[in-house]
């Protein structure tokens, strides 16, 4: 049945993608078609998320005095007081309904963008390569959508309720910039995206054949270290509380990388790799043999057999 619908793809849907060899200037018109198409649809979606960009500042904010409880799949109010937003600049907050409501279009747009990169870009590519790009951009698209979705429930609760309580313990009253929050909220979500990435990209990796589990599972100390590194420099505050939040989930996609790259990973030959010498080479032309002496008929002495075997 696997084998039947294999075939049925390839011969109803990929052969009729492939490139028909169109000229230089036919590519570059339908490039433009299609980004053209892409950025209208892009433009319409933002015009809508603009509209409700209010109510998305909103739920942005959500995550600063709201605890997620996943057994009653319900957000509960912490001890945190209320804490005001002030802006600094007078577009300030506009500017800041403009760039949450474009980042929710271009996630709203983000499979018809996909598809239009697709069906450029597919005539191009050998079967057996659009039978891989297809699923990677699908399972990577996934997981990033996932990374974002894990910091929104529970990384940024977690870590700006331990700020902000370390700063009214302290003695300070809260006042937050909207601009600042909004950045550091939108960073979190892009940077835990693109964290989920990294068991697919380790995957990846051992598919084609550049590492294998046994290497990444020699390198996990050095794989803790730069977990750490990388965390230091994405973080956009420098305390070890939000280093550390960053560090740990990155660390433990390393290992779920590993068991991708065990399970997906590229194959070990069944062949030692060195090539195997046959006993008896072929004769050549006037009765010489190529590669290994033929033995003589004369003596018992001169039988030749593989290299490193046991005389006879």
């Amino acid at each position: 049945m696997l084998n039947k619908l294999n075939q049925w793809l390839q011969d109803s849907i990929f052969k009729p993608l492939e490139d028909k060899k169109m000229p230089v200037m036919e590519h570059l018109v339908e490039f433009q078609a299609r980004l053209t198409r892409a950025v209208l649809v892009l433009a319409v979606v933002f015009m809508g998320t603009f509209l409700y960009a209010d109510a998305l500042v909103k739920w942005l904010r959500v995550p600063l005095q709201n605890m997620f409880v996943p057994s009653h799949l319900t957000w509960e109010p912490t001890d945190l007081p209320t804490v005001p937003f002030v802006f600094l600049a007078p577009a300030e907050a506009l500017w800041q309904n403009v760039k949450v409501a474009g980042l929710c279009a271009v996630v709203l747009a983000m499979p018809y963008l996909l598809f239009e990169i697709w069906r450029f870009v597919v005539p191009g590519l050998h079967a057996q390569e659009r039978r891989f790009v297809g699923p990677f951009v699908c399972v990577s698209t996934v997981a990033f959508y996932a990374g974002a979705g894990f910091s929104f429930f529970f990384v940024l609760p977690f870590a700006l309720n331990f700020l902000i309580s370390y700063g009214v313990n302290a003695g300070f009253t809260p006042q937050i910039s909207i601009a600042q929050y909004v950045g550091f909220a939108l960073w979190f979500l892009m940077v835990f995206g693109l964290i989920f990435e990294v068991p697919l990209a380790l995957t990846l990796m051992a598919k084609l054949g550049w590492v294998d589990a046994p290497f990444l599972i020699q390198y996990w100390k050095w794989a803790l270290l730069g977990s750490f590194v990388i965390a230091a420099i994405l973080t956009p505050t420098p305390d070890p509380f939000n280093q550390t939040l960053m560090a740990g989930p990155m660390f433990l996609l390393y290992w779920v990388g590993i068991f991708g790259a065990k399970v997906f990973g590229k194959k070990a030959s069944d062949e030692s790799g060195h090539p195997s010498v046959p006993a008896v080479a072929m004769a050549g032309a006037g009765g010489r043999a190529t590669g290994v002496t033929m033995p003589n008929s004369s003596s018992g002495d001169d039988y030749v057999g593989v290299p490193g075997g046991r005389p006879h």
